[in-house]
């Protein structure tokens, strides 16, 4: 159920294809199927960092038991890399908040995940 909303200062230019390789790209990253990504995009409206417009973004990625320390350091990399490769914003012009709410907090289909998928043992 990874959720991930990117903030940017960047204009993207074609915002669904963008979404669509983000999308991709997210579910091999964190090691889910793409049916369980959704992706959220905010794009070409003002955003400091470091005091300047330079190109910077805020990207929370919130899932559900494959959040771990360890782990977030890997998915970091990759998605730093992944902004400077397609979106030209340097390493140090962003930040990425791990968010991992707890399947009783995550509503879907008229209920929560805790009911519908309940952790393994």
């Amino acid at each position: 159920m990874p959720g991930l909303d990117l903030k940017t200062n960047v204009t993207v230019a074609d915002e669904k294809a963008f979404c669509i390789e983000f999308s991709k790209f997210a579910a091999e990253t964190l090691g889910n199927p793409e049916d369980y990504i959704s992706v959220h995009l905010d794009h070409s409206k003002p955003l400091t960092f470091k005091g300047t417009f330079d190109p910077a973004f805020l990207l929370t990625i919130i899932s559900l038991d494959n959040l771990q320390p360890e782990k977030n350091e890997k998915y970091s990399k990759a998605f730093f890399a992944f902004f400077k490769e397609k979106l030209n914003v340097p390493g140090d012009r962003g930040y990425i908040t791990f968010i991992d709410p707890g399947r009783s907090h995550i509503g879907y289909q008229g209920t929560t995940v805790q009911s519908l998928v309940p952790r393994r043992p």
